[in-house]
């Protein structure tokens, strides 16, 4: 497995491993045992990056990455993340009933995280999204107390704008920022966070690198997904909007094909093709997927072949927004 770099504190695998659907928005019901076999496997394949959060369950998630990575801690970087209110008597995404980056709240969390994943200090601690209540600088003023006390190695956040992250890293150094990247979401392009990685030495983790699962080609209808699918949300999966989305993937799979390799492992072949700075995490409950996955380091891409990828699945060619208008408004601050 290749190694790649977050910050100047960090060396993770060039995929990581993300965790939220073992137990929340798409499978809440996963079974356990796989799930600990699949994170078992991605060891083994030298995946060494794991990515969790509170509100993920909520809380069980946590629980599950530590039982699961206890065998294997000094061999992996767990990151997880904080900043939601959480209504515990809820459960999934209903359990977020608001934003609480207050210093106080920092700290509870993460000592909070700690028992959950059982471990002694979290390599990655993120703000999973920005407070506008909160200034930048108390949160991560709070966080970096935590640098210094020895119970976080590295601080990132989540979906935060070029503005919000340039004022943090003036705090304490920002290892990593978190947000949805992949062929057909290009608002870390957009809104400067991208080029603002690259000035800073950040390292980017794109989450849903694979269009939280329509760009594997495997998902040809909605009628697979439960009631309670996170997905049924989103206006990219409203019926309409996901047919129109179909003939671009298509399109994706036929290029993949040409390549002798997967629609996944070539849009995962794409993002990581745009750095040695960026580390997507992908996410699965399935170890055939994962294996897939994994492969996608060992697939080259040109500059040439890379743009004709991006031109080929740019987003002003998708139907429908990635967020509903509640969820974007919490999205780049």
């Amino acid at each position: 497995m290749h190694t790649r770099k977050l910050g100047s504190t960090l060396s993770v695998s060039a995929i990581g491993l993300g965790c939220m659907g073992m137990s929340h928005a798409y499978s809440p019901s996963a079974d356990e045992s796989a799930s600990l076999a699949t994170l078992a496997r991605a060891v083994e394949l030298g995946v060494t990056f794991f990515d969790t959060a509170e509100v993920y369950g909520p809380f069980t998630n946590e629980v599950l990455v530590g039982k699961g990575l206890k065998p294997y801690r000094d061999q992996v970087v767990i990151a997880t993340k904080f900043g939601f209110k959480i209504d515990a008597s809820k459960s999934s995404q209903s359990a977020m009933v608001g934003l609480d980056s207050r210093p106080e709240h920092v700290k509870a969390v993460a000592e909070a995280s700690l028992k959950r994943l059982g471990i002694e200090v979290i390599d990655l601690f993120y703000q999973h999204r920005v407070d506008p209540q909160v200034p930048i600088e108390e949160t991560v003023g709070a966080m970096a107390d935590l640098v210094r006390e020895g119970k976080v190695r590295a601080l990132g956040l989540s979906e935060a704008s070029a503005d919000t992250l340039r004022r943090a890293h003036a705090v304490h150094p920002i290892a990593a920022i978190q947000s949805e990247y992949s062929l057909w979401t290009r608002d870390p392009e957009e809104n400067g966070v991208l080029d603002t990685c690259r000035e800073l030495g950040i390292g980017f983790v794109p989450f849903s690198p694979l269009g939280r699962g329509a760009l594997t080609g495997a998902l040809k209808n909605l009628e697979g997904l439960s009631d309670n699918d996170f997905r049924r949300g989103l206006p990219r999966f409203q019926q309409e909007n996901f047919e129109a989305n179909l003939a671009l993937i298509e399109a994706l799979e036929a290029m993949a094909a040409s390549k002798n390799t997967t629609a996944a492992q070539l849009a995962l072949a794409w993002v990581l093709a745009l750095g040695d700075f960026i580390v997507p995490i992908p996410g699965t409950t399935k170890i055939a997927n994962l294996e897939k996955n994994v492969g996608a380091v060992d697939i080259s891409l040109s500059a040439e072949e890379a743009k004709a990828l991006g031109d080929l699945l740019s987003p002003q060619k998708v139907a429908g927004g990635r967020y509903p208008d509640a969820m974007a408004a919490m999205a780049n601050k």
